[in-house]
């Protein structure tokens, strides 16, 4: 492995304006799952310590200017976009060796499309969006002639849990638009990465005027301190991305206060590929599988390919997945570095085994972890062939480098595949005419379709899916809104209110 660069992470969470240790004292262990080397220490919250983040978001959401001073909100996200590009690299590093990303991926989607959009998107809204909009004057129900308006306001306390896999760009999806319409937040990082927040928490302190509260970071190594948020009375919303199952779990424990949700969940995306599809191109897009070893929910992990050009099909994907191994992290040329945990591997490596014993034909890869890295948590990139869309493998989320090839018959033959699925996140449609992949796309129930290679994503476009991949949306408009409660209010014209 390539010399670990020296990063000096920060080890206090941010609450109440304040960078603190537990209020045990305690700490918990990082380690970089390329090396298994141990990074740092970290503060390990407990539940008295996210209560205190929590009593902190509720006082600065009741008690100060924040949630109405637009003015304050834009100049702090500046001020905040302003420090993490001061830190830019640093953060990179702290990426590359908490999450074992490799270095490519970290200048783009990882750090560096998110560090560009994420806070300006939201923070550009801040003067333009309406705010408050008049209906006009209707006789109401007593007969008299009312004005109406409608105002957008703040939900309130924020509960943001974010994952391991791409954690500054979800973290910045979440803050930027929480931020910018008014809410106050409590941020809590996975255990497995929780120095970019950390690094987040210490910028905010240090670097803006965001009142104290505003923000708040807690990190732990115990899941329940999380579980917290979604227990108060006190948060009002709870914006999680992660899995599924506990997705649910938030669901079923906010109910009891009634919680608005927000819910990025799993995705099992099917890329479909026509016959009269560019195949050497089409096929490229099997290797997003192996992008940061497959962890991510919107990955492409079905490659639907027709039974007229399946052998040619397969046979380009055989050369691709014997060309990409799993490495260092560091080196600018990989593309598939370590699993986040011992842990995962063993899951993943369990879901290889199941699809060797379920019947589907193992051509490259395997569970066996690679000979050329005795240490780290690597997998080899793994290409099943002849696979069946029962089999677990192709209806589970491995998050995993590991890519299911399915044959089809025809259109509606694929577009059952890729719908027999629970979950709706992404897909892909590629074709030689962009007029059918457009119908065909009508068809298929996900959030985000993707045609001849193209991605819909962005700060402005709305991101999230259907069926058990979740519920709301981050970024865009939809995104900036969930954020907001609706307000209708009315008066009689005969009554003026200063000001207007």
């Amino acid at each position: 492995m390539t010399h670990e660069p020296h990063i000096s992470s920060e080890s206090r969470m941010l609450i109440d304006g304040k960078l603190v240790a537990a209020r045990s004292g305690k700490t918990f262990t990082v380690v970089n799952p390329a090396t298994e080397e141990v990074l740092g220490e970290v503060a390990d919250g407990a539940a008295v310590d996210m209560h205190a983040a929590i009593d902190a978001a509720r006082k600065a959401f009741d008690d100060t200017t924040w949630p109405v001073d637009r003015g304050l909100r834009r100049r702090c996200l500046a001020q905040l976009q302003d420090a993490l590009e001061g830190e830019r690299e640093q953060l990179r590093e702290e990426l590359i060796l908490e999450a074992g990303c490799p270095r490519a991926v970290t200048y783009g989607p990882q750090l560096d499309l998110p560090l560009a959009e994420a806070l300006r998107y939201p923070a550009g809204l801040i003067d333009d969006y309406p705010w408050e909009v008049d209906l006009g004057d209707r006789a109401g129900l007593t007969g008299a002639v009312d004005n109406r308006r409608i105002w957008r306001e703040p939900v309130g306390v924020v509960g943001a849990i974010v994952p391991w896999n791409f954690p500054v760009e979800v973290t910045l999806g979440k803050l930027g638009q929480a931020l910018a319409t008014g809410n106050t937040v409590v941020l809590k990082p996975a255990p497995d990465t929780p120095f970019n927040a950390t690094r987040l928490g210490r910028l905010v302190a240090e670097h803006t005027d965001i009142p104290p509260g505003v923000l708040n970071v807690v990190t732990s190594s115990d899941h329940l301190v999380g579980e917290e948020l979604t227990l108060s009375p006190k948060v009002d919303l709870i914006s999680f991305t992660g899995s599924t199952a506990v997705g649910r779990r938030i669901m079923a424990k906010g109910a009891d206060t009634m919680k608005r949700v927000f819910l990025e969940l799993g995705g099992k995306s099917a890329t479909i590929v026509l016959e009269d599809a560019d195949l050497p191109a089409s096929v490229m897009l099997g290797i997003g599988a192996c992008l940061h070893a497959g962890q991510g929910c919107a990955i492409p992990t079905r490659m639907l390919l027709p039974r007229s050009r399946y052998d040619e099909g397969v046979e380009l994907l055989r050369a691709m997945y014997e060309g990409v191994a799993p490495g260092d992290p560091q080196d600018p040329a990989t593309l598939t570095g370590p699993v986040i945990s011992a842990k995962q591997r063993e899951r993943i490596r369990a879901h290889i085994r199941s699809g060797v014993e379920q019947g589907a034909n193992l051509l490259v890869g395997g569970a066996e972890p690679p000979e050329h890295l005795p240490k780290g948590w690597f997998v080899s990139p793994t290409l099943f062939t002849d696979v069946d869309n029962s089999m677990t493998i192709a209806q589970e989320e491995i998050f995993g480098p590991v890519l299911a090839v399915i044959p089809f018959d025809d259109e509606d033959d694929a577009v059952r595949i890729a719908n027999d699925s629970r979950y709706g996140l992404a897909g892909n449609i590629c074709s030689g005419s962009v007029d059918r992949s457009i119908a065909l796309a009508r068809r298929l129930r996900a959030g985000a379709i993707g045609i001849n290679g193209g991605a819909p994503f962005g700060p402005d476009v709305p991101y999230g899916g259907f069926k058990h991949s979740g519920i709301g949306r981050q970024n865009g408009l939809a995104g900036f809104e969930q954020y907001l409660e609706i307000k209708a209010v009315g008066w009689p014209v005969t009554e003026t209110p200063s000001g207007r």
